[in-house]
């Protein structure tokens, strides 16, 4: 369900890609893009309702659960940055292809794996996949339309994303119940198959050209460090606590990122994420909001699901559907707040829309072992779901107008980064409540709804004090 709030999240990079190319058959461009996208949409969100059943068939402790998520976070949110450049300077139809193709096979690797181990690592290679892909996917769409025609396509594959990532915790919670776990890993093959035939056929070929040297030494050092730091908070909030391993893991990722920075300051503006782009207030403002919302927003995926089968009782398809409001609601009040953001600026509703966030996760706290949807569930989920609204949009808006013209792909890209990260840290932490089970269950559920209330309100502090009420960049 996320994939609903990544779905315009990533459309920045989409607007941000400049024409490379004339398509004579551009709808059929469009239908690879939304298909190949929708494997990221569709993965990122069944794969949550799966979770239970994943655990008792693979024998999953609190701490594997976690990797099953993060396992595929990890490298997405690391390579996405990566996986634009090398499809720069390699080709864009050749990296959206082969991204595909990786994604498509690890699936069937997910699907097969008899341990928890071989599944972790097929789920790996998803990520990179999707890192791979995605951001591919978007580069061609936007190079592909112009003017009104490019807001058009936009438009249709962001709804579509959404709709994929709504649907797909329904299909794979009915997969779930009148089959097995392995089948939601299956249902990528036909999209995947569908996404690499159309792309061969209607995607004009890549131009010969080479772009700039891939940052290879950044891409290290972010993953090293991301993973280093995923290790330490798994292993920190789970039933091992904070050991002198994982304190040591957590000050070494510091070290990693660090070095990750110092060798971006030296590439400058050949680096996979400028920090010329942290010279502007507001981009500060809406790096920090997108990481402590997304990270909120990342937590409640993982966890509403997982609460509401184990605790309360629900079948796997009804707790894929207790989201479903949430992308009906971005559907329907997006396009107005998007408007209203375009009159009147971002600041007010980046401001705003945190803050009712921040109120639904206060009510999610209600949730308990005999949790009625319609009085307990559905109030904190539309809540949340009005209060994102209020974001999403204007979101993409204010990143676009953050930064200069240069680093407008850079920043919607480390954006997109960013909000992947979020949700990798906030899945990071959540060993308590995973390894829970019960009455325990139920408060430790709570207390995460809790700091995911204190985050949310953090975000809209950001907005408050660091986004300016009007673009700063000089669009040049």
């Amino acid at each position: 369900m996320s994939a609903t709030f990544h779905a315009a999240c990533d459309a920045a990079s989409a607007r941000s890609a400049a024409p490379r190319a004339e398509c004579l058959r551009p709808g059929f461009v469009l239908a690879t893009c939304i298909l190949a996208s929708g494997l990221a949409f569709v993965d990122g969100s069944v794969v949550n309702v799966g979770l239970p059943a994943i655990a008792r068939s693979l024998s999953a402790r609190s701490e594997g659960l976690q990797w099953v998520v993060n396992a595929y976070l990890l490298p997405l949110s690391a390579l996405l940055l990566l996986g634009g450049a090398a499809g720069d300077r390699y080709g864009r139809r050749r990296l959206l292809i082969a991204g595909t193709g990786v994604f498509a096979l690890s699936s069937v690797g997910c699907a097969v794996a008899p341990t928890l181990e071989l599944c972790l690592f097929a789920r790996f290679f998803q990520g990179v996949g999707a890192a791979i892909l995605m951001p591919n996917s978007l580069a061609i769409l936007g190079s592909t339309f112009e003017g009104e025609a490019k807001g058009r396509a936009i438009g249709i594959w962001a709804a579509s994303g959404a709709a994929l990532g709504a649907i797909g915790p329904v299909v794979g919670g009915w997969l779930i119940d009148v089959a097995s776990w392995r089948d939601i890993f299956l249902i990528n093959l036909p999209i995947a198959i569908g996404a690499i035939l159309l792309a061969l056929r209607h995607v004009p070929r890549d131009p010969d050209e080479s772009g700039q040297p891939l940052d290879v030494g950044g891409c290290v050092l972010a993953t090293l460090g991301l993973g280093v730091l995923t290790w330490a908070l798994t292993t920190g909030s789970g039933r091992s606590g904070w050991t002198p391993a994982a304190i040591a893991g957590a000050i070494a990722s510091t070290g990693l990122m660090a070095a990750f920075l110092l060798v971006e300051h030296r590439r400058g503006d050949k680096a996979m994420m400028p920090l010329a782009m942290f010279g502007s207030g507001t981009f500060v403002g809406l790096t920090l909001l997108t990481l402590l919302l997304y990270g909120a927003l990342g937590g409640l995926f993982v966890l509403v699901p997982y609460v509401l089968i184990k605790a309360a009782g629900y079948s796997a398809v009804a707790a894929g559907a207790a989201l479903l409001p949430l992308p009906i609601v971005l559907g329907v009040t997006s396009p107005f707040m998007g408007a209203l953001a375009g009159r009147f600026g971002s600041r007010l509703p980046l401001a705003i829309g945190p803050l009712i966030v921040a109120a639904g996760f206060l009510l999610a706290m209600r949730i308990h072992s005999r949790a009625d949807f319609l009085t307990e569930v559905l109030p904190a989920v539309l809540v949340i779901a009005i209060g994102m609204s209020g974001a999403v949009a204007p979101l993409t808006t204010a990143v676009l107008n953050s930064v200069d013209e240069r680093h407008t792909g850079s920043a919607s890209g480390l954006n997109s980064a960013v909000a992947r990260s979020g949700g990798l840290v906030a899945t990071a932490l959540l060993g308590s409540v995973l390894a829970a089970a019960g009455a325990p269950l139920i408060a430790a559920f709570r207390g995460a709804m809790l700091v995911a209330a204190v985050a949310s309100l953090a975000a809209s502090l950001s907005a408050f004090a660091l986004i300016a009420s009007k673009p700063v960049s000089s669009r040049r």
